[in-house]
């Protein structure tokens, strides 16, 4: 079961607007948006997880985790808004804290999907 984490810059700088008038924050929505409506497409993503971090300060950057639903995930998407600092490293570490925890519970080494016998690199 593949999860799958996207970091939003929810700081204020994504209000600003391009030539067409839609701000960075839109666009960074739509993206994903786009993303997960591809992804659907391919019957291999029936397992798909999705967790939604922004810049926020923690724990309040975490909109949704590993157990909340594709519908849950889609309307804090949506509600997301632009405001406050620039905090990349603190949504960095949140995001990884998340994806530890994740794996701690599930058991299961996952990151890329691979596990490596360690004697092959001797």
């Amino acid at each position: 079961m593949p999860i799958l984490l996207f970091l939003i810059d929810t700081s204020a700088s994504m209000n600003q607007r391009t030539d067409l008038g839609t701000s960075y924050l839109d666009i960074a929505k739509g993206a994903v948006e786009l993303f997960l409506k591809l992804r659907a497409r391919d019957p291999a993503s029936r397992g798909d997880r999705y967790m939604l971090v922004t810049y926020d300060e923690p724990p309040y950057c975490i909109k949704a985790g590993w157990k909340e639903n594709h519908a849950t995930f889609m309307s804090e998407l949506k509600n997301l808004q632009a405001s406050g600092l620039t905090t990349l490293g603190q949504a960095l570490r949140s995001s990884f804290d998340l994806l530890n925890l994740n794996r701690l519970i599930s058991g299961i080494d996952n990151y890329g999907q691979v596990k490596k016998n360690l004697s092959e690199y001797s």
